[in-house]
């Protein structure tokens, strides 16, 4: 048996498969197809301080080779996570991220030191792609300023393992990596969704209520790949690669451009046994090429 096991700065994942936040519900709703206990990890839908209803419909669109999704971070905040999904997840053998969302400082602030008192959860993740409402809506990750600024204020508060997932819709993402990881990040989840649109040609009107939201799948791989090998060489701190994986070799290719692990997003809503399916797809690739331990691969990107 090849050896699947990843060291992710100190958290052990049993294999590099974990689930893109916004696809996979809180776990639960995955339990009929899957056996949670046997993935690397996954990542809880986007937690707020307080209850939030989401944008209103249509939030979501297909689009050739991909998707559009505007959902807007619905959810019923981090006291009824810690009150009623907490007590359901915490005893599963799987490492568990929460997503922690806000519009200032002070709601990611708070909502990640409530979160830190969760004993079963050994970390967060930690998204900037949130629009900075003091700062006219502007996403905090799209500036070296703002990001220090909130992964800073969440650091003094936080006291486990700290992911910080970051916006593709800037011009520099490495230097935004840097930052955030001067200023205390264990790790970094790349990349969030694109921003873009549809269009109804026979209606002539946005196929989202937001007009633009975001863009993810198969058709976002090669910019993730980019990012993600672009970062890899800028920063110490293991990477967690997201965007467009949907079988075992695209997982190959984000661990070669860098990634430690890798987050399956968009294919959850294709085929929701996809991530076991892709775990047991990555023990045959390896015997094939007779990779023995599959953390040798990572950065192995021949040039």
């Amino acid at each position: 048996m090849v050896n699947l096991e990843i060291n992710f700065a100190g958290l052990k994942f049993k294999n590099p498969i974990l689930t893109a936040s916004g696809t996979f519900g809180y776990g639960t709703e995955f339990a009929d197809f899957i056996d949670l206990n046997l993935l690397g990890g996954f990542i809880v839908k986007g937690t707020t301080l307080n209850h939030r209803e989401g944008n209103p419909y249509p939030r979501m669109a297909e689009t050739a080779s991909g998707m559009l999704n505007a959902v807007g971070l619905q959810n019923k905040g981090v006291k009824y996570f810690c009150e009623n999904i907490y007590p359901e997840i915490k005893d599963l053998k799987t490492n568990i991220f929460v997503n922690v969302s806000g519009s200032t400082i002070e709601d990611y602030v708070a909502t990640a030191e409530m979160i830190n008192n969760l004993e079963n959860i050994p970390g967060i993740e930690l998204n900037i792609s949130c629009p900075n409402v003091k700062e006219g809506g502007m996403a905090f990750g799209t500036s070296c300023t703002s990001a220090a600024q909130v992964v800073k204020e969440v650091r003094k508060v936080y006291k486990k393992h700290l992911m910080v997932k970051l916006s593709p819709n800037v011009t520099d993402i490495v230097s935004i990596a840097q930052t955030v990881e001067s200023e205390g990040a264990n790790s970094i989840s790349l990349v969030n969704t694109f921003l873009a649109m549809a269009i109804d040609a026979k209606t002539r009107t946005p196929k989202l209520s937001t007009i633009t939201g975001g863009l993810s799948g198969p058709a976002i791989k090669p910019i993730a790949l980019r990012m993600v090998w672009q970062v890899s060489k800028a920063v110490k701190i293991p990477i967690c690669g997201l965007g467009g994986i949907m079988n075992a070799e695209d997982v190959i290719e984000f661990m070669l451009a860098g990634a430690s692990c890798v987050q399956i997003g968009t294919a959850n809503f294709i085929d929701p046994d996809i991530t076991i399916k892709i775990i047991n797809d990555l023990q045959v690739f390896c015997e094939n090429q007779k990779i023995k331990n599959i953390d040798e691969i990572i950065g192995g990107l021949r040039l």
